[in-house]
């Protein structure tokens, strides 16, 4: 029997006002590739209702629809990213600076750009920064750290989801609840029992060191057309959040931080704390063979309601790829693309957010994630993004050692869920 759906709207429409014509365009061309794989799609179905298999030119027709799609869709999302970006040095940002700050972004850029270190090492001694150690490089201006910061989330999938908490030391202790605060209702005149104990657990999420080394030529640093805060920004906030996702995902806590992936899965019958809970396909390596679209129902549902109306999809894109195939019981596709350019694709009513560092769907792979990241998944930055300027290891060019403090975790163990492709 075919399990209901929660609630959708499956056709929308696109609002694009404020973007431009290059961003209507892509998002246009997506649309139509969009179109023309359901329209294939419906043949292969068809296909395989009446002939038990479908033939060649359609399977690879709807591949290369699948991969049209991606494409389009990767081309809009950079192009609104882009249309995004924050700009650097513009003059209200330079206008509401104070003194102090345009005097660390004036020692800074000559620390960058001629290795002179006096007026910062000053600065940081007037902040009695207890990080100060010219040996482990100088803390870039809030304005940059903040630029780089704002961009990773931008760029980091999970980032963009999860929790996150800046802490000034190098270890983010939170303790946590297990059972619930004791409770319960008296009367007015009653007596008032004591309330019983809460079972607290206290969580431990370290900082570790994520590091990137752009290389400058001298031309570059002598050049004082090239804005040095947005130099520095762009070379590394990319390499940062590709490290980050995958830490996030797959991380195992050495050195790093640990992924959502690494701790241990049980069936969510078996569900204890400190476990993360999975719903299982019923098939090793696929979806069930009948109504496929009820995996995913099964696992919508075996998160709490209080976590479900924050939750989203986390997987990769071959499994997205495999799940754009599917309708409902009333013939609907359970995946929709976003209603206008930019905005995330949804899955049976709840958001998508791709993730390349998750499994593609295997033998008892855990290739989907569902729940309310923003509760279940902390990320902790430790404040200050450090640089220390190297002109002798790779002559002629000067590196930069750009060094940030950052952990994270699964901070509460029922509001993420697997879906499981094994049998059980």
């Amino acid at each position: 029997m075919t399990k209901s759906t929660p609630p959708n709207i499956y056709e929308t429409k696109a609002d694009l006002s404020g973007y431009t014509p290059e961003i209507d365009s892509a998002f246009d061309e997506f649309m139509r590739a969009f179109e023309e794989f359901k329209d294939t799609n419906d043949s292969r179905l068809h296909q395989l209702e009446h002939k038990m298999s479908a033939d060649v030119v359609s399977e690879e027709k709807l591949t290369r629809l699948n991969e049209a799609i991606e494409s389009n869709k990767q081309k809009m999302d950079e192009l609104v990213l882009k249309s995004r970006r924050p700009v650097y040095g513009n003059n209200a940002q330079t206008q509401g600076s104070s003194q102090g700050c345009l005097q660390h972004k004036s020692a800074f850029e000559s620390y960058i750009r001629s290795g002179e270190s006096h007026n910062l090492r000053e600065i940081e001694q007037k902040a009695l920064s207890v990080s100060s150690d010219p040996d482990g490089g100088y803390l870039v201006p809030d304005e940059t750290e903040g630029t780089v910061m704002s961009s990773l989330k931008s760029l980091s999938p999970i980032r963009a989801i999860a929790g996150n908490r800046q802490v000034s030391s190098t270890v983010y202790k939170k303790p946590f609840s297990i059972n619930g605060p004791g409770s319960g209702w008296v009367g007015e005149s009653a007596a008032r029992p004591e309330t019983t104990s809460s079972t607290l657990a206290e969580l431990t999420f370290p900082t570790m060191e994520l590091y990137a080394m752009p290389a400058a030529t001298s031309t570059l640093l002598d050049d004082s057309a090239v804005n040095i805060d947005e130099w520095i920004a762009q070379e590394v906030q990319s390499v940062f959040a590709q490290q980050e996702t995958a830490a996030f995902v797959n991380g195992d806590g050495v050195n790093k931080p640990k992924g959502f992936l690494d701790y241990t899965p049980v069936a969510e019958s078996s569900w204890s704390w400190g476990n993360v809970g999975y719903i299982a396909t019923g098939v090793d390596g696929d979806f069930a063979a009948s109504d496929p679209s009820d995996n995913l129902i099964d696992l919508i549902y075996s998160v709490k309601s209080a976590y479900r109306g924050n939750s989203r999809w986390v997987l990769n894109r071959s499994t997205q790829a495999e799940i754009r195939k599917i309708k409902d019981a009333d013939g609907n596709y359970i995946w929709q693309p976003g209603a206008r350019a930019g905005e995330a694709p949804s899955l049976l009513g709840f958001p998508v957010s791709e993730v390349e560092d998750m499994p593609s769907i295997g033998s008892d792979s855990l290739s989907v994630a569902f729940g309310d990241f923003n509760r279940g998944y902390l990320i902790v930055d430790r404040l200050g993004l450090r640089i220390l300027r190297d002109p002798y290891s790779s002559k002629p060019y000067v590196l930069f050692y750009t060094t940030k403090r950052v952990g994270g975790g699964i901070q509460d163990f029922d509001a993420i869920k697997f879906l499981k492709f094994g049998a059980s």
